[in-house]
C-alpha cells in the first residue's frame, strides 16, 4: 500500500497548441492534470510509494486516466469508479505581456459530487506516512469540502503526517461559502502548509501591511512578518513554506521561496526564469518536492532549495506533471544551470 497518499481531482486538460488563443486553429492538446495528481506523480518519480484518491467515472475517459497515473507508478487502488464526468479545464498559454487563461468545466465532476461518506478513511489510510490535499478540493463543492475535512481529520487521528498547499482558486468559490469559512478550519488539522503569495490572504484571511501580490515585485522580509503570523493563528503548523513569484511577464518570472518552522526563518536561492514553456503546475512541483526532501533531507535549508529547484524545471516541461528526478534536481541544486547537452 502507498505511504504517500494525496486527496483530490484530477481532470482532462485541453490546451491550445502553442501559444494559440481558443479555437484559433480548432485543434487542442488533451492530456490529464490537477494539483493533487500532479504532486502524486512527481513522488513517484522521485521513488516514493505514492497513492492518488479521488472519484474518476467509469467510462472509458476515466479509464484513460486511470492508465496514465498508473504508467507512473502512482497507486490507483483507492480511486473510486463512479459518477457521470471527469473534470475539464482548458489552457490557453500567455506569452509576453499576454497572460496565460484557464476556464473551468468541473461542475458535477465525480469527485464534486462524491458523497463523503463512501470514503473510509480510517481503511484508506492503512499503512499511510502522509497525505496531502489542497485548497482547490474543497471549492468545488459542499460535499467535496465536507470529504476534505473528513480526510484531514482521519489522518490526524491516525498519526498521518498531512500537509496542505492553500491554494485559492477565485473562479471555483461559488456554492455559497467563502475560502476562509472552510480552509480556517481544514488548516487546523495540518502540519506542512505550502501557499504563494496571495494564499495566506485570499484562503486564510490573514495578510500584513506592505504585501501586495499584484506588484511583481516580492520584498522577502515582508514574509517573514506573514509567516510570523500565519503560524501563530495556527500554531499546530510545524512548517510553512511560501513560493514567491516575480512575474514581470509570461515568459519570465523571478522563483524562490521561504520557510519557517521551530527554529526561524529560512530563504532560498532565487532564479530568473526565462522563456517559460509551462507554469501550469509550478506549485504542485514546489509542494511535491518540499514533500520529497522533508523526509530526505535533514536540513531544512536543503529541504527548501530541493523545491524551489525542482519547481523551477518544472517551468521547462509541459504538462502539469514535472517529469524530472532526483539527480536532476540536486544538479541544479549543486549551481548546474548551464542547461549544456548531456552526452
Amino acid at each position: 500500500m502507498a505511504e504517500y497518499l494525496s486527496v483530490g481531482e484530477i481532470m482532462l486538460r485541453l490546451k491550445s497548441p502553442g501559444h494559440e488563443r481558443f479555437f484559433q486553429s480548432g485543434a487542442f492538446e488533451a492530456t490529464f492534470g490537477g494539483g493533487e495528481a500532479n504532486v502524486a506523480v512527481a513522488l513517484a518519480n522521485y521513488g516514493l510509494s505514492s497513492g492518488f484518491v479521488s472519484a474518476l467515472p467509469d467510462n472509458p475517459i476515466g479509464e484513460a486516466c486511470v492508465r496514465e497515473l498508473r504508467g507512473f507508478g502512482v497507486d490507483v487502488s483507492r480511486i473510486q469508479r463512479r459518477g457521470d464526468r471527469i473534470g475539464i479545464y482548458f489552457l490557453e498559454a500567455g506569452a509576453n505581456q499576454r497572460p496565460s487563461n484557464v476556464v473551468y468545466d468541473r461542475a458535477g465532476s465525480a469527485i464534486a459530487e462524491a458523497d463523503p461518506a463512501d470514503f473510509d478513511w480510517s481503511s484508506i489510510f492503512d499503512g499511510a506516512k502522509w497525505m496531502h490535499i489542497t485548497g482547490i478540493t474543497p471549492a468545488l463543492s459542499e460535499s467535496a469540502a465536507q470529504l476534505s475535512l473528513n480526510a484531514v481529520r482521519a489522518a490526524r487521528t491516525k498519526g498521518v503526517t498531512v500537509s496542505c498547499d492553500f491554494n485559492f482558486r477565485g473562479k471555483l468559490w461559488k456554492y455559497g461559502k467563502s475560502a476562509p469559512e472552510v480552509m480556517r478550519e481544514l488548516v487546523k488539522y495540518v502540519d506542512v502548509g505550502i501557499a504563494n503569495e496571495e494564499d495566506c490572504q485570499k484562503s486564510l484571511d490573514i495578510s500584513v501591511d506592505d504585501v501586495h501580490v499584484e506588484s511583481g515585485e516580492l520584498d522577502p522580509k515582508r514574509y517573514e512578518r506573514l509567516t510570523e503570523k500565519v503560524m501563530g493563528e495556527f500554531p499546530n503548523l510545524g512548517v510553512l513554506a511560501v513560493t514567491l513569484r516575480e512575474s514581470r511577464s509570461a515568459d519570465r518570472n523571478g522563483w524562490s521561496a521561504c520557510l519557517r518552522d521551530q527554529d526561524g526563518f529560512r530563504l532560498s536561492r532565487r532564479y530568473e526564469i526565462t522563456d517559460i514553456v509551462d507554469r501550469v503546475g509550478g506549485g504542485d512541483s514546489f509542494a511535491s518536492a518540499l514533500i520529497y526532501a522533508l523526509n530526505a533531507y535533514e536540513d531544512r535549508q536543503d529541504s527548501l532549495e530541493f523545491a524551489v529547484a525542482a519547481s523551477c524545471l518544472k517551468h521547462s516541461i509541459l504538462g502539469d506533471f514535472n517529469r524530472v528526478t532526483v539527480a536532476e534536481v540536486e544538479k541544479l541544486m549543486g549551481g548546474d544551470a548551464s542547461g549544456r547537452v548531456q552526452r
